[in-house]
């Protein structure tokens, strides 16, 4: 049902932003074949709990095996898009790189996920989510003032300047190649990724609204409007208070309104106030804030964990997470009215699907067993 239904997606198994947009794509309806080593490792890559390959079949293959190259090439003459995750120049070697595939169908997406990017004096280098965000200006800026920056985990590399870019950059270049008849390539880098996303960030410092010291600003920690605080059960909750009838409305739930205060806006008197505004916060539970602030527009929240958000009573209403398989997990995001996405079915082992998905993609029966004697299949 979802607005990607009929569009067919070859996804070159990989790990973290890779498998993350593919997920997108298949939750959004699109049907996404996974190719990858008949035997993986298990933990991550094992069922049902690698939630990064939920709506996928998988299909075995030997990548070193000529057979194998040959059948990929086929099977993207009847795909929409192909996704790889490798360094710069291993897809070239391989034999399936953009020009081996676009001269088998030259309406298909290439998208290319790496960390930075096809050239560039770093782009044969191995890296991380937390190299690719602090050589893309973001990783400085997380953390508290006069401390070691803090990675945000990687949720800012592998997936929001990875991931996500990468699956907004192919359904992009899906929606062109619908109009033109041509495909071309998507190069999706993390480095480029997290930079784009610091964009408020570049406005601000231009403007002069942004002091490049970390921690120092109303949006990074450094306002005592804008932090999270410790309950006296040892919980957190967070307040977001910017605007002046936010701002006020916490002042009267914390009961400093009608103090003689600095304005809000005075950066010199912020160590201070959160002080003040940290004890008064350590004086009650979480819940017992909760019980003051929630229905109220002082932009509060309790802040939750992994565990305890899937059970929060908003998320609950909103149908956030779900269940496949026995895993709790995010639900597909976002909604559409008319054509909603949905987890098709939870991760499959690898090689688990291979001769339903190569039978469903135009195989026959013969072929399928050709190539398994070859080995180049599982």
């Amino acid at each position: 049902m979802g607005p990607l239904k009929g569009y067919r997606i070859i996804e070159i198994a990989g790990i973290g932003p890779g498998p993350f947009a593919c997920m997108m794509l298949a939750d959004m309806g699109a049907d996404v074949i996974r190719l990858e080593r008949p035997t993986g490792p298990r933990g991550l890559d094992g069922i049902p709990a690698n939630v990064l390959n939920r709506g996928r079949r998988s299909v075995g293959i030997d990548l070193k095996h000529p057979d194998a190259i040959e059948l990929i090439l086929g099977l993207v003459e009847g795909a929409d898009a192909l996704l790889e995750g490798f360094r710069p120049g291993v897809a070239e070697r391989l034999g399936i790189g953009p020009d081996a595939c676009l001269t088998r169908n030259p309406r298909l997406v290439y998208g290319r996920m790496t960390g930075w990017g096809q050239e560039g004096p770093y782009a044969p280098m191995a890296g991380h989510d937390i190299n690719y965000i602090a050589l893309g200006g973001a990783l400085a800026h997380f953390g508290r003032k006069g401390e070691t920056p803090v990675p945000p985990i990687n949720t800012v590399g592998d997936f929001g300047g990875g991931g996500m870019l990468l699956a907004f950059g192919v359904v992009c270049a899906l929606l062109e190649a619908k109009g033109s008849g041509q495909g071309q390539v998507v190069d999706a880098a993390m480095v480029d990724g997290t930079a784009i996303l610091m964009a408020m960030m570049h406005g601000m410092k231009a403007m002069g609204f942004w002091d490049i010291e970390r921690g120092s600003n109303i949006i990074d920690g450094g306002a005592h409007f804008y932090d999270a605080y410790e309950t006296s059960d040892g919980k957190y909750i967070s307040v977001g208070s910017i605007e002046p009838q936010f701002y006020a409305e916490l002042l009267r739930l914390t009961g400093l309104e009608g103090e003689d205060l600095p304005a809000q806006m005075d950066r010199s008197q912020w160590p201070a106030l959160k002080e003040r505004i940290a004890g008064i916060f350590k004086q009650k539970t979480r819940d017992e804030w909760c019980q003051i602030m929630e229905g109220t527009d002082v932009c509060f929240a309790p802040v939750l964990t992994m565990e305890e958000a899937p059970h929060h009573p908003h998320n609950v209403a909103r149908q956030v997470f779900t269940e496949v398989g026995g895993v709790t997990q995010p639900a597909p995001a976002p909604r559409f009215s008319r054509t909603p996405g949905e987890i098709s079915r939870p991760p499959s082992a690898p090689a688990a699907d291979t001769d339903e998905a190569l039978a469903d993609w135009g195989l026959s029966d013969a072929e399928i067993a050709k190539l398994r004697s070859a080995g180049a299949i599982a």
